[in-house]
């Protein structure tokens, strides 16, 4: 264990003032923590009421003004705009001549990587974009958890250095992702995290429907302990009915929720498959029992598509 003492913030060189373009919830939260670090949060760009209130929590006393008005001010400036808007955005500040020489231009975006800051490149100033692997609330817990979060770095190899200094500064970690490889990475953390947003909501509110009093407090555990599982043995964690191959207990799934929820039918069926696929693919399905899960699955109305599962439509005998 390192005892050594650290110098404080203030005492480390080449602190930078900071900006921050678009008060969402992330750039908040990373200039509060680049703060924490000893740089100085100097101008924020807020149009909304929300970011306004955004801005004011986490960064009290910065003052609010035009973006252009903000890259006038700081060293360092993070563009933390959704991804639709960065493009747009960089290219009006290059046009209208706001981005200075030898200035760092950081984006958050996960869907791109530093060539989308080529029009501010021209312009003299220094490309980088990091992305962190994290969801934000927009309060002051984002700061906090930062604290061991990867980044997906990516910049010129000559700002390599400065791109890594700066993610662990703010706590996180860096993992370098090449330019080409930006969108498959975006899409790779969106898959697991966005949906599973959709899946523990989807989940909670059925289990309220079946008569659950506290369904968050019953999903806790098992929710993590099977992240926990599955981050640990990949898909050999892969537990319940369609990994076992119970067709008739699936059936009695979509039965079910075709009564009760039908908008979950579709989500419900495309995940069943995409997991019955991987847990053949990796030995865990037995093939034997796969064709009437998958007739299931194909048919997609609750029977067994008239296989050896000896179930009704109804999956009467689901186990």
């Amino acid at each position: 264990m390192n005892t050594t003492p650290q110098p404080d913030p203030q005492d480390r060189p080449a602190r930078l003032t900071v900006g921050v373009v678009g008060a969402g919830r992330v750039g908040p939260a990373l200039a509060a923590a680049l703060q924490l670090a000893g740089h100085r949060p100097v101008a924020v760009s807020a149009v909304s009421d929300a970011s306004r209130r955004r801005a004011g929590q986490l960064l009290p006393d910065v003052p609010v003004m035009p973006p252009a008005e903000v890259l006038q001010r700081a060293d360092l400036v993070l563009l933390t705009v959704p991804d639709d808007a960065l493009p747009g955005l960089v290219t009006g500040l290059a046009d209208t001549g706001s981005v200075r020489p030898g200035q760092l231009l950081v984006h958050t975006s996960g869907r791109y990587g530093a060539r989308v800051l080529d029009p501010a490149l021209r312009a003299g100033a220094l490309p980088l974009a990091l992305h962190p692997a994290m969801t934000f609330t927009g309060t002051p817990v984002d700061v906090q958890r930062l604290a061991g979060c990867s980044f997906g770095v990516t910049a010129p190899e000559e700002l390599r250095l400065a791109a890594e200094a700066l993610v662990i500064e703010m706590g996180g970690e860096p993992e370098w992702i090449a330019e080409e490889n930006r969108p498959l990475y975006h899409a790779a953390l969106a898959l697991g995290a966005n949906h599973l947003v959709t899946l523990v909501a989807q989940s909670m509110e059925l289990l309220s429907a079946a008569g659950v009093s506290a369904p968050d407090r019953m999903l806790g555990p098992l929710l993590g302990a099977a992240l926990d599982n599955a981050l640990r043995s990949g898909d050999a964690a892969l537990t319940g009915p369609v990994a076992r191959g119970d067709a008739g207990t699936v059936a009695a799934h979509v039965t079910e929720l075709r009564r009760h929820a039908p908008q979950t039918v579709a989500g419900y069926l495309a995940m069943a498959r995409a997991t019955a696929d991987r847990a053949l693919a990796h030995g865990l399905l037995k093939p034997e029992l796969a064709e009437d899960l998958l007739g299931v699955l194909a048919d997609g109305t609750g029977g067994t598509g008239g296989g050896t599962g000896g179930t009704d439509s109804t999956g009467g005998d689901a186990r």
